[in-house]
């Protein structure tokens, strides 16, 4: 699997190029540098990040299957039906587990990481979360039952989560009755706007038809505004991850009574006991204001060379993890992890450029030491 992540890897670089080609030429331009390079080194965190918990990914998936199905390696999931049947199970699934992500606290702070670009285009569909699946394993146990067996539920994921890759644009307008059945760029640009008539809606993965037969459908009309209603205002990696927990947790510290605390965590997010304080209201005007870094020149020229070194050397860890110690896994993610969290912090100027290619250094010293004993 992780292969097949290699080889897309150039495809989406690729498509990413011709979407900002486009939209320089047409004066419609929807990239800018860091949240687009912010973005990037998320989705890659997060193939590494998968490489370590590989027990949540699939693992326990795999231990369901062959404790529960009921209609283990049934010819029928061999068949055309049964991929389409699986395919469409998993994005029943994936729905109601991308619901949880924005109507549960603690869903919303593994989940939130996909929403704190304030930009929208093809670099945003890769900034992926890193820790969903430590919950969001339980909501595909169905298909383990059913007999879905792993690979299978794994390559179903996998079109499931490349069908959504091209969704994420501004330059596709709507689709008419496409956009009834399908997710489509109108239909994810509602779901990624922090508006209130957008708020939590469109969750389909691949098809817009669950959210319109469970209500939670929602058409574009008026201009979207993107982002999180508490913005990101950071390139970091580590703390886009954990940002979410530390407010969850500050929320938390606030309640009263210990019921309400642990009420935090399962209520929905910015949920307050009644008699408590309601937080301010969200003002648009103010979401519409986007996070900049003024770079010079060859500070952004460094940070795409930094970013294209670790991407280089992240594909080469994914490439050869088949078969690799955890020790082995956890070392050369942790010395990437440092390099892209050297990246951000040198794009938001916290950095010099001295001390993040010590950090280059460093983590390249591991990477090379680790991939010649592989």
């Amino acid at each position: 699997m992780e292969n097949i992540i290699v080889y897309a890897i150039p495809v989406f670089l690729l498509l990413i190029a011709v979407e900002f080609g486009y939209g320089y030429l047409r004066q419609r331009n929807t990239y800018q540098l860091a949240d687009s390079l912010a973005s990037l080194s998320l989705g890659v965190i997060s193939q590494l990040v998968a490489l370590v918990t590989q027990i949540f990914q699939v693992g326990l998936y795999f231990l369901a299957y062959r404790a529960f199905a009921l209609f283990p390696a049934a010819r029928f999931w061999h068949g055309a039906l049964g991929w389409i049947t699986a395919i469409l199970l998993f994005d029943f699934f994936d729905y109601w587990l991308h619901r949880f992500g924005h109507e549960n606290a603690l869903g919303w702070a593994a989940h939130s990481v996909h929403h704190q670009s304030q930009h929208f285009n093809l670099s945003t569909a890769l900034r992926q979360e890193s820790t969903v699946a430590l919950l969001g394993w339980v909501f595909y146990l169905p298909m383990a039952v059913l007999g879905v067996e792993p690979e299978q539920f794994g390559i179903a994921g996998l079109i499931v989560l490349i069908y959504q890759f091209w969704i994420h644009t501004e330059h596709v307008g709507k689709l008419g009755w496409f956009d009834r059945v399908f997710s489509s760029p109108s239909n994810h640009r509602v779901h990624h706007a922090v508006n209130d008539q957008y708020l939590d809606k469109n969750y389909g993965g691949m098809l817009v038809i669950w959210d319109r037969m469970f209500g939670t459908f929602a058409e574009e009309k008026e201009p979207v505004v993107y982002g999180t209603r508490t913005p990101l205002n950071s390139w970091d990696p580590l703390w886009s991850i954990f940002s979410g927990y530390q407010q969850l947790l500050q929320n938390a510290a606030q309640m009263p009574r210990w019921q309400d605390k642990l009420k935090t965590f399962i209520k929905p997010p910015g949920w307050r006991p009644p008699g408590m304080a309601a937080p301010a209201p969200f003002d648009l005007e103010a979401a519409r204001r986007r996070y900049e870094t003024e770079l010079p020149k060859l500070a952004r020229w460094a940070s795409g060379v930094q970013f294209l070194l670790l991407l280089g050397a992240a594909a080469a860890v994914l490439w050869v993890s088949d078969g690799q110690s955890y020790r082995w896994l956890l070392a050369t993610s942790v010395a990437l992890l440092a390099g892209f969290w050297a990246l951000g912090a040198f794009m938001e100027r916290r950095l010099g450029a001295a001390l993040m290619l010590a950090i280059d250094v460093a983590a390249a010293g591991v990477l090379a030491y680790a991939l010649m004993a592989a």
